[in-house]
């Protein structure tokens, strides 16, 4: 089964947290996804830009209209997400458990119903 886990932020707490604490925290995230890469579950882990460079497209009379984004106007916003594949939803939970600072930020985790086929 598939499963997206997905983190969230907010520039508020990036600009609060301790510039000398992101190496060890960026190792204990890099452990993580080698942990389950090489277990073969974590099938990719992404960090996305800050809010202020998301962007929303849309298509009006046939062209692209482009506007800042994200759509919902909210402090909080998706920092990061990741795909697993795994046997159960439980070894999901697991592993969303262990994810670093999953005791101050929860993590969601969401199954994956359809995949497109691949060609």
């Amino acid at each position: 089964m598939k499963y997206l886990m997905m983190i969230y932020g907010n520039q508020e707490k990036w600009d609060a947290f301790p510039a000398e604490q992101w190496p060890d925290a960026i190792a204990k995230q890099e452990a993580f996804n080698a942990k389950y890469r090489d277990s073969g579950e974590l099938l990719g882990a992404y960090g996305l830009g800050d809010a202020v460079t998301a962007r929303m497209v849309r298509r009006v009379d046939g062209v692209a209209a482009v506007t800042d984004g994200p759509y919902l106007e909210t402090k909080e916003y998706i920092a990061s997400f990741y795909l697993l594949d795994v046997e159960s939803e439980e070894r999901a939970r697991e592993i969303a458990a262990d994810m670093p600072f999953a005791d101050v930020d929860p993590v969601e985790l969401w199954p994956i119903l359809h995949e497109s086929p691949q060609a």
